[in-house]
């Protein structure tokens, strides 16, 4: 199973393309990612049939919510339900660094029967296999996890026993750093059979003039976007 993050559209449409299995739909990945607006999530749900989970997370930054910025997503949670998405992205954690037990199963409550895969919030969290064990308890259906390292092949032995622990109750699904060069490895060092990758690539504007002053920006002359070949390169690579 591979789940590509998406930014918009186009790139949901590129990933579909070359063979994604899952999308997860975010805004802002530079952030970490944030929740997409409604008319895209919308868009995305009428013209694609792949699962569609967006992402539910009201900034960037840390995983400890005020009262009102729950509020704010757990509303979102329950547009993208009503929007017939199959699943969200979320998590939350207390200021000590455990799993926010009551705000999760309240996000999984919300949406059921829709499916919660608890994001990379977990490599933020304190004690991870005990976090687990509180993750499972709330719903979700699945973590993605780096295994508390900056990318999953360094944090490979984590996840390998965070699965083994899991023994099927939850799936565990790494993420950062996934590429069709490395992904075969991991399946050999963590069992795992779900992979999350952006390969995210700039692709130039197609613009046909620029302000002289902004000639050199980035902004201007490229954006972020996915290859169908890179993604159907990446599903190779996992089934081969």
């Amino acid at each position: 199973m591979v789940e590509i993050a998406t930014t918009d559209f186009e790139s949901v449409k590129a990933a579909v393309a070359g063979g994604a299995d899952r999308i997860e739909l975010c805004a802002n990945l530079g952030e970490g990612g944030t929740t997409q607006s409604y008319g895209v999530i919308q868009k995305v749900r009428e013209h694609f049939d792949v699962p569609i989970y967006p992402i539910i997370r009201v900034r960037g930054g840390d995983f400890l919510y005020t009262e009102a910025e729950f509020d704010c997503m757990l509303a979102d949670a329950i547009n993208c339900k009503n929007l017939d998405c199959d699943g969200v992205v979320t998590g939350f954690l207390k200021a000590n660094g455990t799993i926010d037990t009551e705000r999760t199963a309240r996000v999984v409550e919300a949406v059921y029967p829709l499916g919660v895969t608890f994001h990379r919030a977990f490599d933020r969290c304190r004690e991870p296999l005990e976090a687990l064990e509180q993750i499972i308890k709330t719903g979700c259906e699945r973590i993605l996890t780096s295994g508390q390292q900056a990318t999953a092949m360094e944090g490979s032995q984590l996840i390998r026993q965070l699965r083994q622990q899991a023994d099927g109750r939850i799936r565990i699904m790494p993420g950062s750093g996934v590429r069709a060069n490395n992904v075969k490895q991991l399946v050999e060092i963590t069992g795992c059979h779900e992979f999350h990758s952006s390969l995210r690539e700039m692709i130039p504007s197609k613009m046909h003039y620029t302000v002289p002053a902004f000639e050199n920006d980035r902004e201007t002359v490229q954006h972020s976007g996915i290859n169908p070949a890179a993604v159907a390169a990446f599903k190779k690579a996992l089934h081969y």
